[in-house]
């Protein structure tokens, strides 16, 4: 194991273990925690903003497509949160305020009271 001290912008210290006992370079480290962040940062906003964890499904067809619409949805998103200077979060439910709203003062369907 191989500890790397990153010193941040911020005045912090973090520190990288690495089980690459080739790894001699801070910055490469850094690097590649970056880019595992990123994905990290990807799985909880996929999971978070579109239900992915929600599928009950046990077939694995009916799962991986599931799947893909999740990560269509996660797109599009994320290219409205880009368009508009938002989170991926504003985005989200700035939508579902606004389906709310206009739901409550015109509602799609009708309540019957008999």
């Amino acid at each position: 194991m191989k500890l790397f001290r990153v010193a941040s912008a911020a005045r912090r210290t973090a520190y990288v273990v690495t089980n690459d006992h080739a790894q001699n370079d801070s910055s490469v480290v850094q690097q590649v925690c970056h880019q595992r962040w990123k994905i990290e940062q990807f799985h909880r906003e996929v999971k978070q903003v579109t239900g992915l964890e929600k599928c009950q499904c046990r077939l694995a067809r009916i799962v991986r497509n599931h799947i893909g619409c999740a990560m269509l949805v996660w797109i599009r998103l994320e290219q409205v949160a880009y368009q508009t200077g938002q989170t991926i979060y504003q985005v989200k439910y700035r939508g579902l305020a606004d389906f709310l709203r206009q739901q409550l003062k015109a509602p799609h369907i009708p309540m019957v009271i008999a």
